[in-house]
This record gives C-alpha cells, structure tokens and sequence, in this order.
C-alpha cells in the first residue's frame, strides 16, 4: 500500500487511496507535469512476481492507451517505478453503475436505455481498434458526478486471461459469455453478450443466471435460457427486451454482429418503444440455406426500402442526457414535418439506387444459370464430379492438423502456427521435464482437426522442479499414494507383509504404508517414480477369511482388504446407498480364500448417476477413481466424439489428467475447492474433485475423467471468510491411461 506523500516516477503525487479491487489498488493523484488530478492504478504485490503476466499487463494496457473516447476512461500513462506496476488514468468523480443499481433497485427504461447507449459507444470505440474489453460489466462503468458514462478497464480483462488469477480481475462469472465460460475464442460479441446482461441487470434489478458456486452459474450460461426480463419487469417495452434477448444469444452468430447495429436499435427504441423492429434469427432460418423465388424477388425489387422512424437529431438529447430521473417526453412534432419533405426525397432516391442494383444482380444470376447449363450439357456427369470434388476440397481447406508445439520456444510455435492460420495463448507456466522456457503441453493434442483461427493454449516449461519426499508413516495406502501424488510424483504400488513385533503382531497394520522407496526425506525431481510399500499385516498362508466391508466407504474397504492382492472396484448405480459406499462384494464375508490368488471385486454406488466407467483397481490405484463424471467446457459435441466417447467407456477405457497446477495468485492458504465441467455425451454437468482441503503447490492432479473425453476446465476457489470465491480457471487436458 502506497502513502500519502509518496512520488510515484518523479511526477504523480499520491493524495489518497479510493478505492481497491482484486488486482490493484486505487489512488488519487497529482500529475505535477501537467498540473491536474488523476486516478493511478497500482498493481498488487502477489501479481508483481509473474514476469509473464506483467510482460502482457503492459503490452494490453499500452494498447488501451490508445484509446480516446468520451465514454471511455482514457489511459494516459503505464510503466513501473523500482517494481511498483502502475496505470495513470483519466480521474472520475462518480459511482459505479454497480452501486447505482444497488441505490434504486432498478433502473427506468429511460436511464437503462441512455446508459447502454453510451456503453455501445465506448465499446464500438474500442472495437474499432481491434481492443475487446472481455469484462464488461456494472462494476466497470462509471456515471460521472455530471451524469457522462465511462467504460474503464480496457485491455485489463486480456491480460488476466493469459494467467491463473483472481475472481475480481477475471470478472464475475454473471456476465461472461458462454464462449468465455467454456474457456474459447472471444471477440466484440463477447462484449455484446455481456452488455446484454447488464442491461438486463438494469431493467430488472437482478442478473439472469446466479448460483452457489462458479460452475452451477457457467452451466446455466452454458445450458438454461434466462428468464425474459419482462416477467420482473411488466412496464419493460417490447423492443427493448427484444434487444436484450437478441444481444444474449448464446450462439454467437444469432446476436447483433457489432456495436454500430445495437446503437441504432437502442436509439430506435426510444422512438418506437412498442416496435416489432428488432428480428431474432431462429434456429431453422440460422441452420438452413432460404432459396428466394422469381416472385419474392420480383416483390422485393418492387417493395420501397423502409425509412427507420428514429431521427438521430431528435435523439442527441435523449443520448446524453444526464438527469437520469423520469420526465415526460416532449417529442417536437413540428421538427419532424419540417424534415419529412427531404426524407421523402432521400428516400426516393435510395429506392432507385436499390431497384437498379437488383436489375444487375438478376442479369448475373441470369448469365451464370446459362453458363451453368451449357456446361452441364457438354460436361455431363462429369461437372457434377467436379462440383463435388471442389467441395471437398473447399471443406479441407477450412480444417487445419494442429501441430505438436511441446519442446518448441514461443517464437517458434509462433511462426509455425501463423502459417497455418492458427492462433496460440500463453495460460502460463508448469513443472515439466521439458527444457526450460520451451512449450511444455497444450490443451489440443496434436493431430486433431479444428477450424482455422483456432486458438491453442500452451504452458511454458519451469523445468524439473525438486521435491522432498514425505514421510507417510501412520496413513493409510489410499492415503500416502494420494499425497505423493499430489506432490507431482508417479506412485508405484507394492504390498509386502510385514515384520513382527516380540508380541507376534504386525509392526505395520495391513492395508497401511510401510515405506517409501526412494525413502522420507530424499530430494527427487518433480515426476520421480517412487514406490510405496504397503502392509499386508501377518502372513498367514494361502487361506485366510473374508473380511465384510458392504456399508463402508470405498477408501477404507480397500484398506481393509490389504491383505489381498488384486482388488477390482466396479461403479453401480444405487439409489439406496449414497455415492462412495459399498454395496456388494465377491467373495462373501466369511469364506476362506488364497489372499495371493483370489479377486476381489468391491461394487460402489454411484449415487443416482449412472456409473462413468468400469475402474478397475488394484491397490495401487486407489485414490484414481475419485468421482470424476464430469462436465462440459463446452456444449458442441460432434457425432465423431460421441462415438469415440461411448466406444472408451465400453471398453473399459480409464482417462486420467496428471497437470501440474502452479500457486493460484492472491491464495492465502486456505480451504480449496475443485470443481470440474467436462462435456459428457453432448451434455454439459459438474462435479467436485476436492473440497475443504489445504494444498501444497505446485499441485499435481490425479483425475479420471469421462471415458474418450479429452478436455475440460477446472475452476479453483479458496474458502474466504467461510465463503468460497474463485481464484481461477485451468483448461485442462485427459489421455487414455496405458
């Protein structure tokens, strides 16, 4: 925290601190240069340590810089003064919309409509840059003491994406597009969607989608259509609530495709506030080619263009004005009729401009269906195979092979992926046994078929990292293979009997660990096989007496049977019996069997779910088959996947993921919770990995996954004053278990 007093490079004064959010802390300021007031943004220390991030902060800040709008907050200055990260930007006396909304409940459509106004403009602004804002949302727009609106934290929201942060910087999940949510491209219609929903938040006094956690919010953005906002909001005008539904579409080609369309429906809307002028794409007009008739066509060519009704001298008032409470209109009638004579005019003269273009257009379609028939009267079948060959070839030129970018530096991958129109994002930095600084995994396995422009998000190698090996002495199999595998080592299972004491008994109880081997203590490089011991208790022969574990947790049922060998958990559907519990098991309690030899077989209850897959365990994977019937980064699920997806699980197949995760910036040692959304069978569902425990980074994952699902994203959350808030999001990858 910076004090009253200090200077900030030889120039900014600091007067005060005003405010604070996840990422920076907020002062007043003096610019002692140019002698005026402004706000300087000044980085937390926990975000002062990533070199990465710092590199792209600047670089998308500088970019902002360039931005000069009347409702956007201008940057006017960036850099660092002996490791203090700052921002100099326009200084705003005023509250957020966030804290208007809050003060009235909710907003008329009068204010609602002339603050998204104002928004668009912004944002149209940025856009025109090529400058997403990718947060966008109450908390980041400012009404001035004077009633102006301003959009702040441009180029931020980018910056963040690259990296694991907090909650605050990465914007609430409330307002995140569904793109965003499943961890893929944004652009300006991510923007849309968002400001979709804040105007929503405006017009009714709530957010569309809320929930417990993160995930249950980004499934509902995902899967769930909102609540038309004129359900709490009877007075709201049809065609603003069209403009709300229209913006937050979740497919992105349904909503307006820029901010200059948006602007003049919420301009027209003023106007003609009861007007069927907005137009929703359905689905079948989305998914299907219209063929016009001769007679549409002719109708079309005969039909005068329609003259919009909003007139842009008539709105100016109305765009910036800055007295937000209601007032009856007082529309000019006489303004209007003095203009109509030369709109009759202009209007004229559009029609003939349109009459003669589609004179020409039918003279080329004309042309084109003659050619097109000679052709095909010389040419025969064999145009036909042609036709059909260029469109093969038309469908492979839009595919691209992603390549393997593992071992290669950023400026290679950069290169080779700009030739095959392909896009990379850096998400940050893992322990590998990759070469340091190289690209050590990738979220799209090499081979596989994507569109182009696709983004392929990559970690950057940390090297071996070197890890001591702890001392498990007194935990259960189940639990020391766990811990050694949370520290990011590959466990390797051996089950021993053990020595006696003088009384006879067991220096170590069956089913617990022995040893370590390399043993507690030893310094061993990140994915070291290491191999655990554990207890098989007394040898007594080959027959011993079955132990009942029907009731008991799955975890402690393998415990119990450590005195045998070969252990298979199979997962069963059971609404009687909660999720983890045993429900059966072969052979029955009571029988004598050869621990050596015998198979046991542990059935578990899945709870109300149907089972994922068939995991087979012996006793060195106990702790893989943690409940894992994930859920959806995404919701676009191809026939090809489905298939491979059902073919994995009726194989048997087991899908792991072994990532390494890095400390969360801004984690304080708290309680975590994962939680996991993977797209399973076309349908997008959620699960929790861990809950309220304490973990030691770098974190190395142990996850099954759905069979023949190769992704999904991991959202991670600490236990905050008894609330959990997310640190941040991983996209993260599963391969078929050898």
């Amino acid at each position: 925290m910076l004090k009253t007093g200090m200077i900030i490079a030889e120039r900014y004064e600091i007067l005060g601190k005003i405010g604070t959010g996840g990422m920076a802390d907020v002062y007043k300021a003096k610019d002692h240069k140019l002698n005026r007031f402004v706000a300087v943004k000044v980085l937390k220390p926990e975000f002062r340590e990533d070199t990465t991030f710092i590199q792209k902060f600047r670089s998308e800040a500088q970019a902002a810089a360039v931005l000069t709008h009347p409702n956007i907050v201008n940057v006017f200055d960036v850099g660092d003064d002996n490791g203090v990260y700052y921002i100099v930007m326009e200084l705003i006396e005023g509250i957020t919309l966030k804290e208007y909304i809050s003060k009235k409940g909710r907003l008329s459509v009068k204010e609602a409509t002339s603050i998204a106004i104002q928004v668009s403009m912004g944002l149209e602004a940025a856009h025109s840059h090529g400058i997403v804002h990718r947060d966008v949302k109450p908390q980041n727009i400012i009404i001035s003491m004077d009633g102006k609106v301003k959009v702040t934290d441009f180029g931020i929201a980018r910056a963040a994406s690259s990296n694991t942060i907090s909650s605050n910087v990465m914007g609430s999940v409330h307002y995140s597009s569904p793109e965003q949510v499943r961890g893929g491209y944004s652009d300006e219609k991510s923007d849309i969607y968002s400001l979709g929903i804040t105007l929503y938040e405006m017009v009714t006094g709530k957010v569309p989608f809320d929930g417990d956690t993160t995930v249950a919010i980004a499934i509902k953005h995902l899967q769930e259509e909102m609540v038309p906002p004129s359900v709490y909001a009877p007075e709201l005008p049809h065609s603003l609530e069209q403009i709300i539904l229209k913006c937050t579409q979740k497919s992105v080609d349904r909503r307006y495709q820029n901010m200059e369309d948006v602007i003049g429906d919420l301009k027209h809307s003023l106007i003609d506030p009861q007007g069927d002028f907005v137009k929703l794409t359905s689905v079948d007009n989305d998914a299907k080619t219209v063929v016009i008739s001769d007679a549409e066509l002719g109708e079309i060519k005969h039909t005068p263009k329609q003259i919009s009704k909003a007139d842009p001298e008539a709105l100016e008032a109305e765009i910036n004005e800055t007295d937000y409470d209601d007032e009856p209109e007082d529309t000019s009638r006489k303004r209007r009729e003095s203009k109509k004579d030369k709109k009759h005019k202009k209007g004229n003269g559009q029609v003939m401009t349109i009459i003669m273009l589609l004179m020409g257009v039918l003279i080329l379609i004309a042309i084109i269906l003659i050619a097109g028939k000679a052709s095909g009267l010389i040419g025969g079948a064999k145009t036909e195979n042609k036709q059909q060959v260029q469109t093969e070839e038309a469908e492979d030129d839009e595919m691209v092979t992603v390549p393997d970018l593992r071992g290669k530096t950023e400026e290679e991958a950069k290169t080779i992926t700009k030739d095959m129109k392909l896009g990379i994002q850096p998400m940050g930095e893992e322990a590998s046994d990759m070469a340091k600084g190289t690209i050590s995994s990738q979220d799209i396995p090499q081979g596989s078929k994507v569109e182009q422009y696709t983004t392929i998000k990559y970690y950057i190698s940390k090297g071996t990292q070197q890890i001591t090996i702890p001392d498990v002495d007194g935990q259960t199999g189940v639990d020391a293979q766990q811990t050694l595998e949370d520290m990011g080592l590959t466990v390797n299972i051996q089950k021993e009997y053990s020595e006696l004491n003088d009384d006879g008994y067991p220096l170590v109880d069956p089913g617990y660990a022995y040893s370590t081997t390399p043993a507690a203590g030893t310094q061993v490089d990140s994915g070291t096989s290491v191999t655990l011991v554990v207890s098989r208790g007394v040898d007594y022969g080959d027959s011993v007496e079955v132990p009942s574990v029907v009731g008991m947790t799955k975890n402690d049922a393998i415990t119990t049977f450590g005195k045998f060998l070969n252990i298979e958990v199979k997962e069963q559907k059971s609404t009687d019996a909660p999720a983890g519990e045993v429900i059966a098991q072969e052979p029955e309690a009571g029988d004598w069997d050869d621990p050596d030899t015998v198979n046991v077989v542990l059935t578990v209850s899945s709870g109300d779910q149907d089972p994922s897959s068939a995991q087979t365990s012996d006793s060195n994977t106990q702790s893989s088959s943690t409940d894992s019937t994930d859920s959806a980064a995404g919701t676009d699920t191809s026939a090809a996947d489905l298939a491979q997806q059902s073919a994995a699980a009726a194989n048997g197949e087991v899908w792991k993921c072994t990532q390494a995760l890095n400390t969360p910036i801004g984690y304080s040692g708290g309680p975590i919770r994962l939680e996991l959304i993977q797209n399973v069978n076309g349908n997008p569902s959620a699960s929790v990995i861990l809950d309220g425990q304490t973990l030691q980074f770098p974190y190395t994952l142990d996850i099954t996954g759905a069979p023949g699902v190769s992704q999904g994203t991991l959202y991670l959350s600490e236990e905050i004053n008894g609330t959990y808030q997310k640190l941040g999001e991983y996209s993260i990858t599963f391969a078929k278990a050898e």
